[in-house]
């Protein structure tokens, strides 16, 4: 980011486009209108909950049109206006835009409530903040400040109370209540990652995820700055965090985001500064995580950083997005979720692919292409794990988050 954003130069620097104002958010294709609107999840949704941007696939999902919400950067030169609103078909995997939901900041991740009434966005900016959009009307019902500056990632954990989120700018993460309407209430925990000490060529702690546990006995807090992962214990009657463990990756390595196995005793972190992977083991009962050895990404000597994991909803097989190198890479998953086999990387049909997500039945794969600002989509083949693109990208400014429904 500019001068202004201080502690979060770095990820201005990998994350966003050469010489963009201080944000970042997600938006649909030009000439949208925000009274359009995508199909919105039925009213059975809440039996089958759809995911976030950073969980695993496994509902079948419903015939006909599918509602696609596309995260932008609302202040970048050449971004979007508001959550872009599409629709995509199941079986094509093609794209259609419908509009935009205005009214909303840099929102450059988005994450669903688990009854599939609420959509929750960051507002990436200084003084951060999260916004919850109600689908049924779009209607925005406000905004809830963070505590600190950068928002990047939020999750709502299982319950439906509470919604939590990372800081990136300020090294910290934040939790807020859900009330029954799906609006936020004011923030009831901040706690900021004052040690260890930053890694080699950071200034400061920058949390970068921040999830609950497949178990849900634990949030854990993924901090680039800092190389580290936090495990705490979340009171889900008060909303207060409890830290219970740490677990240090090697100098340098710059974790940013971690997806669990659906075996839920491991799990994979992609570790953005030195372009690296790792496989941790979990400790469900004291929340411990227990980092691997560094891994190759696939990617060769050139410039990179990888983005995010996925992992299909069977467990056989792990997606990287490769920012730099602009491709997917495609792991095998060996020994119950405990060891990764690098199998190949397939061009992502985009620039600098900040985040993927799979569809509910997990047959589709969305990346979400900031440079170039468009949605590639790949068909998943579920028997060996191949990725086949599925038709030309969607066009859509600064497109940073894709989330499927």
């Amino acid at each position: 980011m500019g001068s202004a954003n201080g502690g979060w130069s770095r990820r201005r620097f990998v994350g966003v486009l050469a010489g963009a104002a201080s944000a970042a958010g997600c938006s649909s294709a030009p000439g949208s209108s925000s009274e359009s609107a995508a199909r919105e999840p039925s009213g059975n949704s809440s039996a089958n909950p759809s995911p976030s941007p950073s969980r695993t696939p496994a509902a079948k999902t419903p015939a006909g049109p599918r509602p696609l919400y596309i995260g932008t950067y609302t202040s970048d030169q050449g971004g979007g206006t508001g959550i872009g609103l599409a629709t995509y078909s199941a079986d094509s995997g093609r794209i259609t835009d419908v509009g935009t939901i205005t009214g909303v900041t840099n929102p450059s991740y988005l994450a669903l409530h688990p009854d599939g009434r609420t959509l929750y966005a960051v507002a990436e900016q200084d003084a951060g903040a999260v916004t919850a959009v109600r689908l049924s009307d779009r209607e925005v019902l406000g905004s809830r400040s963070t505590g600190g500056s950068g928002p990047c990632h939020l999750s709502v954990h299982p319950g439906g109370r509470w919604l939590l989120s990372a800081n990136y700018g300020s090294g910290s993460v934040a939790v807020h209540p859900i009330g029954a309407s799906g609006a936020l209430g004011e923030r009831r925990e901040t706690v900021t990652h004052t040690s260890p000490a930053p890694g080699p060529g950071q200034e400061g702690p920058h949390a970068h995820q921040f999830l609950t546990s497949p178990d849900g006995g634990h949030v854990l807090a993924v901090d680039l700055g800092t190389d580290t992962v936090y495990s705490y214990r979340l009171d889900e009657r008060t909303g207060t965090l409890t830290e219970v463990s740490r677990a240090h990756t090697r100098a340098g390595a710059g974790p940013r985001h971690l997806t669990f196995h659906p075996g839920g005793r491991y799990a994979y972190l992609a570790n953005e500064v030195d372009n690296t992977v790792a496989v941790c083991a979990y400790d469900r009962g004291t929340g411990r995580l227990s980092v691997g050895a560094a891994q190759s990404t696939g990617t060769g000597a050139g410039t990179n950083y990888p983005a995010q994991f996925l992992v299909t909803a069977n467990g056989s097989y792990a997606y990287l997005a490769n920012r730099g190198h602009n491709s997917l890479t495609r792991y095998a998953v060996e020994a119950d979720g405990a060891r990764l086999r690098l199998l190949d990387t397939v061009p992502v049909g985009g620039d600098f692919p900040r985040q993927i997500a799979f569809s509910p039945d997990g047959t589709l794969l969305f990346a979400a292409n900031q440079r170039s600002g468009n949605v590639s989509v790949f068909r998943v083949n579920t028997a060996n794990g191949e990725l086949r693109r599925a038709g030309e990208p969607f066009a859509s400014p600064v497109a940073v988050c894709a989330l499927p429904l």
